[in-house]
């Protein structure tokens, strides 16, 4: 028996409760939101008690689809390290097989793309994740929110709802990036690279 398994776990970044729910800083959240909906199962509390999940295979029925775990950390954005090592021991996934799904400022709105390793541009998230698991060899799934418009403090930004006209084409973003991670889990990293960061 192999120290790591064949389980992916998708971490959808977000900070926890209604006040946030419809922050740009929370697509992760609603990504991770979508895929549950795929998998035609709903979240329920891990029995670390830190984190949210969803288990089971996602994937285009009839097809060898692979186990997959998604997740929403408990905490704030900015500790969210911790949940997703200890969900990382439990399930025996190794740094490889975990996806970040993310707001990317340097992207813009109503784009996305998709990568394995790299920095955390100022991401707290991402920056605990690094922390924590001792390693940026994740995958992400980088969903564009564009710059703050003005000078607008880009913590304010990313913790402000969606604009009104935003909020109309923000389901069709949400659908792509949940595309993106199917994508990932079931042909690897290049030909969804091919795919979406075109």
């Amino acid at each position: 028996m192999s120290e790591t398994s064949e389980v992916w776990l998708v971490v959808g970044l977000g900070n926890p409760g209604p006040t946030y729910a419809g922050h740009r800083h929370n697509i992760g959240y609603l990504v991770n939101d979508e895929l549950a909906r795929r998998m035609g199962a709903s979240f329920r509390a891990h029995k670390t008690g830190r984190a949210d999940v969803v288990e089971g295979r996602l994937g285009a029925p009839g097809t060898p689809a692979p186990r997959v775990v998604l997740a929403r950390p408990r905490s704030y954005m900015n500790e969210v390290g911790g949940p997703v090592k200890a969900l990382a021991s439990f399930y025996k996934v190794a740094p490889a097989r975990i996806v970040a799904v993310h707001d990317e400022l340097d992207i813009a709105f109503d784009t996305m793309r998709v990568k394995l390793g790299g920095g955390d541009n100022g991401h707290n998230g991402l920056k605990s994740m690094r922390s924590s698991l001792g390693t940026g060899d994740f995958h992400r799934v980088r969903v564009g929110i564009g710059r703050p418009p003005g000078r607008q403090d880009v913590a304010d930004f990313v913790l402000s709802n969606y604009s009104t006209a935003e909020r109309k084409v923000l389901p069709f973003g949400v659908d792509l990036a949940a595309d993106a991670v199917e994508s990932l889990v079931t042909e690897g990293l290049e030909r969804t690279q091919q795919r979406f960061n075109s």
